[in-house]
């Protein structure tokens, strides 16, 4: 029995270690504020050795003609990326940041269509995104 119990701490404080871990890779946006993109927020993680953005469950596309992912650096450069929006009802929830963006203080969404900004989320610090390759 005390075995038992032994290994299952031991399973537990590694399943919580693994999680700090995991967690330590990503960072968390405030809520997305804006006219049309007012809902949910946006995390970064590192995957495979690649600066990935991910929208929220709880966030909603706008209703516009093309709304896009645009990023905003520390310095105030603009990165109008690829579009939220494709085929259906779907929508790109994930996306992979190109190698030149140094960093990230801001994501917004932008429709390309009307030039307009939709709503945007900030990170408390600009996220360093550095190149593993």
């Amino acid at each position: 029995m005390k075995n038992i119990i032994s290994a299952t701490v031991a399973a537990f404080a590694l399943l919580i270690g693994t999680s700090v871990f995991a967690d330590h890779d990503m960072h968390h946006s405030s809520k997305f504020e804006g006219a049309k993109a007012n809902k949910g927020s946006v995390t970064h993680s590192v995957e495979n050795g690649k600066n990935v953005l991910t929208l929220s469950d709880d966030f909603e596309v706008p209703n516009t003609p093309a709304p896009h992912w645009q990023v905003v650096d520390s310095k105030g450069n603009t990165y109008l990326l690829q579009r939220l929006k494709i085929k259906g009802d779907k929508y790109n929830k994930t996306i992979t940041l190109p190698d030149y963006i140094q960093d990230v203080a801001k994501v917004q969404v932008w429709c390309a269509y009307a030039e307009v900004l939709l709503g945007e989320a900030k990170f408390e610090n600009p996220v360093q995104v550095t190149s593993t390759n």
